[in-house]
């Protein structure tokens, strides 16, 4: 890769995926890509955007491909999610009724860590995100999170966790309200694609988002978060 962009071969590489799907889906218009003299180039950017949209119509397999892909050093590949995400990073419940609110306190409990430096830079980037396009999810579920890595920000990747005890409009497809939040907050965009996929094959295995709804405190929706975790492998 040059700088931030991808030749067709080196997108193929970065995406685990055949050259030729890749090829046909920019000649059609359905992978954002720009054709130099006759050759594709791919930025780097508007390709992490593309496939985190790809990925909330993805079924399992398609999230493990992705996992496998964009696997970082910086995971616990059996865990990933666990591997960032501690106790002290989920509050539940947590007092926020409207869409800044919340981000303003789920960012303040990532900052339990320590890791977190410049938290006003982190939710001005992660309200841009949510301006771009909602992190909602059906059934009640968000992921927000930054459009582009701040590693300056931070100084380790963080997942944090909140439940709040009633709905906030978050955007979400099926234009219900939103209880359940993640916060992914990462130093590179593998661990952020990486992370990402886990957490939507997380969102659809049976019964987790129920057993996240009835947790009545940090410790149990810790725990079940956890367990669910190693249970994908």
């Amino acid at each position: 890769m040059s700088g931030d962009w991808y030749t067709l071969d080196e997108l193929a590489e970065h995406l685990g995926r055949d050259r030729r799907e890749l090829e046909r889906l920019a000649n059609r218009g359905r992978l954002p890509g720009h054709k130099r003299s006759g050759t594709w180039q791919f930025h780097a950017a508007e390709i992490t955007q593309w496939l985190e949209q790809e990925m909330r119509e993805y079924s399992d397999a398609q999230l493990a491909a992705v996992e496998k892909s964009q696997r970082s050093v910086e995971l616990d590949a059996a865990v990933p999610v666990s591997s960032l995400l501690s106790l002290e990073t989920v509050q539940v419940p947590l007092d926020a009724r409207t869409k800044r609110s919340l981000l303003e306190s789920l960012i303040e409990v990532a900052g339990r860590t320590w890791k977190i430096w410049q938290p006003a830079a982190i939710l001005k980037a992660v309200q841009e995100r949510e301006e771009l396009m909602s992190t909602a999810f059906a059934h009640g579920v968000a992921l927000p999170h930054p459009r582009q890595p701040l590693p300056d920000a931070m100084s380790d990747s963080v997942v944090a966790f909140g439940r709040t005890l009633g709905g906030i409009p978050f955007g979400a497809p099926d234009n219900l309200s939103t209880d359940l939040f993640f916060l992914v907050l990462c130093r590179d965009t593998r661990t952020h694609l990486h992370v990402l996929a886990r957490l939507g094959r997380l969102i659809q295995s049976p019964g987790f988002v129920a057993g996240l709804r009835d947790a009545p405190n940090a410790r149990i929706a810790y725990d079940w978060i956890v367990d669910a975790d190693q249970k994908i492998g």
